[in-house]
């Protein structure tokens, strides 16, 4: 079980692929607030209602200064097909080896229908312009996360 992170710890650094296969560096969006979000399966129900919110309030996101990254263990193939499906509007990055998964805590033992199975831990951060951890949260509800995410930030 990866360690969790605390508001003020260091935002590990990641390099990461995008859908096209690009790729993202957390390191070079510093200066400005990137939320990332951790979710476990491109195109299942819920991750897709998780990226659907994003999407949709993405403007609204980004004129308060936040860039939004999205990450799971799929290829980027799959991403792309994600992407596209829904219109998903902002990066989404491929970590299959969940080394960035691990490194947030994002990835282990949780409860699913009632039985524990290791995983991707549903998980959002909020990195703020100096790369350290200004919100954790693990274990969010695919639905209402991102309007719960905004109301937390002063942004509604």
């Amino acid at each position: 079980m990866s360690e969790r992170l605390s508001v003020g710890d260091a935002a590990p650094d990641f390099t990461l692929p995008d859908a096209d296969g690009n790729d993202v560096s957390l390191a070079s969006l510093r200066g400005k607030s990137v939320i990332v979000y951790f979710y476990p399966a491109a195109m299942t129900p819920g991750c897709t209602k998780q990226a659907c919110d994003f999407r949709d309030s993405l403007d609204s996101l980004q004129a308060h200064g936040y860039a939004v990254l999205g990450i799971s263990p799929d290829k980027p193939a799959k991403l792309a097909k994600f992407r596209e499906r829904d219109g998903v509007t902002f990066p989404l990055l491929s970590d299959p080896d969940k080394e960035v998964l691990q490194a947030y805590g994002a990835f282990g033992e949780k409860t699913m229908y009632g039985k524990k199975v290791t995983g991707v831990i549903r998980s959002t951060f909020v990195v703020d312009a100096d790369g350290k951890i200004a919100v954790a949260q693990y274990n969010v509800k695919a639905t209402g996360h991102v309007a719960k995410l905004r109301r937390d930030l002063g942004l509604d």
